[in-house]
């Protein structure tokens, strides 16, 4: 049994952005924009989610150091040096330019409802501006774009413009197949998933219970969060999803219910990792700048740009335990 696992409650004392702690009182965690981004960087090629990429010491890039620390064995949890240390050596860049192609225009709709009822008639929960399609493959949001591209109209994007863009692994919808399913797997079925609602935090551990990733997440309303030990029975790419605003809000089943189509921009995002618990399952989000704050109904949402990661760390068959 993973009896230790309290994940950051008990590693950790939880550190908000807006709180008063270690983070903020710490002279020794750096301030400057483009060292912490590049820290960032670091954990997010390493699985460890510090959210947005924004240059800022935020709740999760806190988090984040803390898990990769108690990940690798260093028992000052809280050390930042370490980790600055190898971000300098392995990211020794931390902007790219970025040329908007023209096939990601077939990922935009500019007219796309934002009243999901309105929406359904549509194709597909595509993106309502190239800005926001770059914000997400580039795990970041349209407000540190802004900051980084002085001086550039973001909203008038257009095939062939460049964007400066922090330089990690993009999130490509392109590359995402529709409709993939994923089988069970003799060693990610093996893993484990915790999610702890509390730290907003969901961590994968193996066999040896070794934490190998963990990413910010926004888990249930409390009175639908599903305490307890399940296992993912079905993983799916670009799942479309019966939008029924009764059972968002009461839990509840209702009469009236409509069809979302796949897409970035649906409110499960681009994958969907059903559990064992009933209507409860583990995605992606349409709004990734509100990870950790807003609740959904009982499911746990990631952002999309770590949710297309889950197949490579957990499979059916994987235990879920929600605490």
């Amino acid at each position: 049994m993973l009896k230790h696992l309290l994940l950051l409650c008990s590693l950790a004392v939880a550190v908000h952005a807006q709180d008063t702690g270690p983070a903020k009182d710490d002279p020794l965690v750096p301030r400057e924009r483009d060292t912490v981004l590049r820290i960032q960087i670091f954990l997010d090629r390493h699985l460890f989610g510090p959210g947005k990429l924004d240059g800022a010491v935020g709740e999760f890039t806190y988090k984040a150091v803390v898990n990769y620390n108690y990940a690798h064995g260093f028992r000052d949890l809280y050390n930042w040096s370490r980790i600055q240390e190898a971000a300098e050596a392995e990211v020794p860049v931390i902007f790219a330019a970025f040329k908007i192609q023209p096939i990601l225009l077939r990922y935009v709709t500019k007219d796309l409802p934002e009243d999901y009822e309105k929406a359904s008639v549509y194709p597909f929960m595509a993106y309502r501006s190239l800005l926001e399609l770059v914000a997400e493959r580039f795990h970041t949001d349209e407000t540190f774009l802004a900051a980084i591209n002085p001086g550039k109209n973001l909203n008038a994007l257009k095939a062939g413009d460049i964007v400066v863009v922090p330089n990690v692994r993009s999130f490509r919808i392109e590359e995402i197949k529709p409709m993939q399913s994923f089988k069970t797997d003799a060693t990610l079925s093996a893993h484990t998933i915790v999610v702890d609602t509390t730290e907003r935090m969901a961590a994968v551990y193996n066999e040896k219970e070794v934490m190998l990733a963990a990413f910010p997440i926004t888990p249930g309303k409390p009175q639908f969060i599903p305490v307890g030990t399940w296992k993912v029975q079905t993983m799916m790419t670009t799942p479309s999803f019966r939008y029924d605003k009764q059972f968002l809000e009461e839990g509840v089943r209702g009469d009236e219910s409509f069809q979302i189509p796949p897409g970035p921009n649906s409110p499960i995002g681009i994958i969907w990792c059903g559990l064992s618990k009933s209507g409860i399952g583990l995605h992606g989000t349409a709004l990734p700048r509100t990870i950790g704050r807003t609740r959904s109904a009982g499911c746990v949402r990631f952002a999309n740009w770590d949710a297309i990661r889950l197949p490579q760390l957990i499979r059916p068959g994987t235990r879920v335990i929600v605490r």
